[in-house]
């Protein structure tokens, strides 16, 4: 296969050089046109833009695992995504892990979290049965307040 040669640094440097040039020209006479020529000229350059983009866009190759990549001021970790690599496997069930003891704690909370209520209304239940109060005692709202506070039990 024949592969074009690489234009030199040089080269692109001074492509772009000559360019910034042509570009400051055009932005000094933009301001004499009518407004719809200096749209179409401004819509021109954003192609014209994105074509530079995706030209000088750096060319990533398939990463290996841990390997950081660098691709638009980001850094990302980089991982194989292939089908072959048993240990790839393993991996994705240990990243799991923590997701999984995560919901177990949860759940774990919200257990402990019911068991508690649970028996806080049955002490109150306890001690409103086992008292001698008369029935307006119990519509007060601050009688399971009382109960609470005062630490009585049956």
């Amino acid at each position: 296969m024949n592969h074009p040669p690489e234009p030199a640094a040089e080269a692109i440097a001074a492509g772009d050089a000559f360019a910034r040039r042509i570009a400051a020209r055009l932005t000094e006479g933009s301001d004499e046109l009518p407004y719809d020529i200096g749209e179409r000229l401004r819509a021109a350059r954003m192609q014209a833009l994105a074509r530079r983009k995706r030209a000088v866009a750096p060319v990533l190759r398939p990463a290996t695992a841990g390997t950081v990549l660098h691709a638009g001021g980001t850094a990302v970790l980089g991982g194989h995504h292939g089908g072959g690599d048993p240990a790839g496997w393993w991996r994705a069930a240990l990243s799991a892990v923590p997701l999984v003891a995560l919901l177990f704690g949860l759940v774990f909370i919200n257990a402990s979290q019911d068991e508690s209520l649970a028996s806080e209304i049955a002490e109150v239940d306890a001690a409103m049965l086992a008292d001698d109060l008369p029935p307006s005692a119990y519509a007060d709202p601050g009688f399971v307040q009382y109960l609470r506070v005062s630490g009585s039990t049956p």
